[in-house]
């Protein structure tokens, strides 16, 4: 495997600094939430906040993962879809700036945005709006966007889609990928049980899901019978089980990686969509489970140390001598 296309929400996030929390009261949004809303709230709510301090980035479960991949030194591309306008043109020019490569459809409505609103202490309160992201399609998902990738990697939030989310995955098996995807959250899980319990037993190759998640998806209560059910119904599974680190099942082998003690922990924003990059790169070079599991650690380690996903140089750099450790010395933790 050496080639990843991802296909999630094509998002941008819009990061804002704020003097104090007097907007959130305003418009009666709480605390530290992530709130889906629709495009008149985000307008009003960014006219609010018009003045202060911001940064736009990329944004998108998937996305944030493929961006990771990329920095890491992954061959990868990503699928979504985005509006006529100039967020979408920036979303198309930031990917071609990282040497991924885009697969990028254009919708009707505006292109998806989350404003999120970071308060004096550093906590974040989301506003996302997913705009021409939701217009992505079965149809325009065809079998040539797969040539030459070895994994498709799919965002678990478009899992709502069954229709799309079918016929990517039953098209990406026919070109002979590995299909990987992440249960994203509890919530979706339980909402979409059924699909995705037939899904992944059906066609799904490897599963990424939290402590929460991985018990909504199994019914078990127990991280390691939780591993034990997802893993017989697809070829690796992976639980992450928060400060405890990641179960990891792949056949009879079972695997347990600890975690990279973070300098500082500011915002777990992103820190799942890293961990999966960091493993999935590990499965590109070729390394076992565990230096997989390591990698991942890693970069979800360094990623809780920052507001939003954008890590700097410096700390690219960090990741890149761990991982030459991990490849030399196997295993840190």
């Amino acid at each position: 495997m050496k080639r990843v296309i991802g296909i999630g929400n094509a998002l941008t996030d819009m990061l804002v600094n704020l003097k104090d929390d007097q907007v959130l009261e305003r418009y009666n949004i709480a605390r530290g939430s992530m709130s889906l809303v629709d495009s008149l709230l985000q307008s009003e709510v960014s006219k609010a906040v018009a003045g202060r301090p911001y940064s736009l980035s990329l944004g998108g479960s998937a996305d944030n993962t493929i961006r990771a991949m990329a920095r890491l030194g992954g061959d990868v591309g990503f699928i979504g879809k985005v509006g006529r306008d100039t967020t979408g043109d920036f979303f198309e020019q930031a990917l071609r700036n990282l040497g991924i490569a885009p697969v990028i459809f254009r919708g009707e409505h505006r292109s998806g945005k989350c404003v999120s609103l970071i308060s004096p202490d550093g906590e974040r309160t989301m506003l996302t709006h997913l705009g021409a992201a939701l217009e992505l399609c079965a149809e325009e998902v065809t079998a040539d966007i797969f040539e030459g990738y070895d994994c498709l990697y799919i965002e678990g939030y478009l899992v709502q889609d069954h229709t799309l989310i079918e016929s990517v995955i039953r098209t990406a098996k026919r070109c002979g990928l590995t299909v990987a995807i992440d249960l994203a959250s509890f919530n979706v899980v339980a909402e979409n049980l059924d699909f995705l319990r037939r899904i992944v037993s059906e066609a799904v190759d490897i599963v990424f899901a939290n402590e929460d998640e991985a018990k909504v998806f199994s019914g078990e209560d127990e991280p390691v019978n939780a591993l034990q059910y997802i893993s017989e119904m697809c070829s690796l599974a992976v639980v992450k089980i928060g400060m405890k680190g990641a179960l990891i099942k792949q056949g009879e082998q079972v695997v347990h990686v600890g975690i990279m003690k973070a300098a500082k922990r500011v915002d777990t924003t992103g820190a799942g969509d890293f961990y999966a990059a960091g493993f999935l790169y590990g499965l590109t070079e070729g390394l076992d489970l565990r230096q997989c599991g390591t990698i991942g650690a890693v970069t979800a380690g360094k990623v809780i140390e920052v507001v939003g996903t954008t890590l700097s140089d410096e700390a690219w750099d960090d990741v890149q001598r761990y991982i030459k450790r991990v490849k030399t010395e196997k295993y840190l933790f």
